[in-house]
């Protein structure tokens, strides 16, 4: 998982390297050949295109979201029972997608074939004849002469991410993920995983773990809520480097990149101990990144510390990364990934999806619930420290379609004196919104909220409130003039009044 918190520049150009990264992903996998291709909202050309190729490519993407004129009005009603638990719709989220995409890989042992587990097998013999041996920290090839010295190590020393190992069954999720970045080959594996363990003890990762490093850069980085499969969910937003003082003080001199490499460590190393290492576990993280306002490629210091930070988490932080998304992606940065790509290897890329801006909301919600994704990326979640919301990331959010020149209209049986709250929101607004309450009795309607139209610039989640007095039907109205299908998000609650 490489989740590094700076914009992408360019790496260094492919004849120099044998495998290039692309543009800074926040966390890249090392090595592995044989994974499938990938699959991603803007798929890479292979082999590599021309930058103008790339550029035709997001032109293409974006072509299918031209407006188009819309049809006759028409009225959508949905009913809704307020007695029952409101779930999301099973509205599917299909995406044309020509590339197999990467598939998790389970960390059980009886779900491995006979040559994982032996080589799961081989790799804790090796592991614990090196500590038997106190060889664990020499620099020899595990089949060279032992070498004894301070730098050895015990059994009851040898820890990694808070996990002690060879004292239970987490430590074949954590031997799992050495094993699948070196393609379980045992050697090579065992190799990697001693210089891990080396490198943390020279890096002192343990001891500053839990040191004040300050907060300066928690709008860069930040963790929050979980994806569809429970993963917890990293955002890395790049923009924030275009201010000045922000970069100046992240990136000017050496001093200051290595400052931000600690606090980089610091921040994965806290978020990787939240996971849960048993077998069958999450033990992976979703990484979202925002390249909307991303410095360009011409930033030399953003380079280098780019470039420390990768070699750092390829070499140290193993299989971390369940889903890669890059979401508000600029037309430059598909041109250079598509030169890149070959470059690559499958396995990495199939964890790779890109999203153009018009399409960053609708990726996201196909990985993450709306009620899940924050506020500034269209979801509904909010900073619970800074509020107290009626709602939280535990009530579900109902997510609609409203079609051009469509009124969508919600309606939510009442069957009992109650007081309902709802929350709403389209993405983007641009339409009109009202709310009503109609008494089962008939022949009048009590104005909730007057249709208004809603702009971007307006509040982004609307919220309203009804005291029902006798039973009837709440309507939550929108009315979509526009030549563009918007997306609706709507989640109520209701607390019974007593007699």
């Amino acid at each position: 998982m490489a989740d590094v918190a700076a914009p992408p520049p360019p790496p260094p150009p492919p004849q120099e390297t044998e495998e290039l990264p692309p543009p800074e992903p926040p966390l890249a996998e090392p090595p592995r050949e044989h994974a499938p291709a990938e699959q991603g909202e803007l798929p890479p050309a292979e082999p590599a295109p021309p930058a103008a190729a790339a550029v035709a490519m997001t032109t293409a993407v974006e072509s299918e979201l031209l407006e188009k004129a819309p049809p006759a009005h028409e009225e959508v009603v949905v009913s809704v029972d307020a007695t029952k638990k409101p779930e999301p719709p099973a509205e599917p989220r299909k995406v044309t997608q020509p590339f197999a995409s990467f598939k998790e890989e389970s960390n059980k042992v009886a779900d491995l074939s006979d040559p994982e587990r032996n080589a799961l097998e081989e790799l804790k013999q090796l592991f614990q004849e090196a500590l038997n041996s106190n060889t664990f920290f020499s620099k020899q090839a595990p089949e060279q002469e032992p070498e004894t010295g301070d730098a050895s190590v015990s059994a009851g020393e040898a820890s990694i991410w808070g996990i002690p190992l060879l004292k239970d069954e987490r430590t074949d999720v954590v031997l799992l993920k050495f094993l699948r970045a070196r393609d379980f080959k045992v050697k090579d594996a065992f190799v990697m995983l001693r210089s891990t363990v080396r490198w943390r003890k020279d890096f002192s990762i343990d001891a500053f773990v839990d040191e004040d490093l300050g907060d300066d850069l928690e709008k860069v980085v930040f963790m929050h809520g979980h994806d569809r499969e429970g993963h917890p969910v990293c955002y890395n937003v790049y923009g924030e480097f275009q201010n000045k003082e922000v970069y100046q003080k992240t990136f000017a001199d050496e001093e200051k990149r290595a400052k931000f490499l600690r606090w980089r460590v610091q921040f994965l190393e806290r978020s990787i101990r939240k996971l849960d290492f048993n077998p069958g576990g999450t033990c992976t993280i979703f990484q979202v990144s925002d390249l909307k306002n991303s410095p360009g490629p011409g930033k030399r210091e953003l380079r280098i510390a780019t470039k420390q930070a990768l070699q750092m988490l390829q070499d140290n932080y193993p299989e971390f990364v369940a889903k890669q998304v890059f979401i508000n992606v600029p037309w430059w940065y598909l041109a250079f990934y598509a030169m890149v790509s070959p470059f690559l290897t499958h396995r990495t890329k199939s964890k790779f999806v890109f999203a153009s801006p018009s399409r960053t909301v609708e990726t996201l919600f196909k990985y993450i619930s709306p009620e899940q994704v924050p506020v500034q990326y269209g979801g509904l979640s909010v900073d619970y420290c800074d509020c107290d919301p009626e709602f939280t990331v535990s009530d579900p959010a109902t997510e609609m379609t409203v079609k051009p020149g469509t009124k969508q209209i919600v309606e939510i049986m009442i069957y009992e004196k109650c007081v309902i709250t709802w929350e709403l929101r389209v993405v983007g607004w641009e339409v009109s919104y009202g709310a009503e309450f109609v008494p089962n009795t008939g022949g009048y309607s009590i104005n909730i909220q007057k249709p208004k139209k809603m702009s971007p610039a307006d509040e982004p989640v609307a919220h309203g409130t009804f005291k029902v007095s006798e039973l009837g039907k709440v309507l939550l109205t929108v009315d979509n003039p526009t030549s563009k299908k918007k997306k609706l998000l709507y989640r109520f609650k209701i607390d019974l009044l007593g007699d």
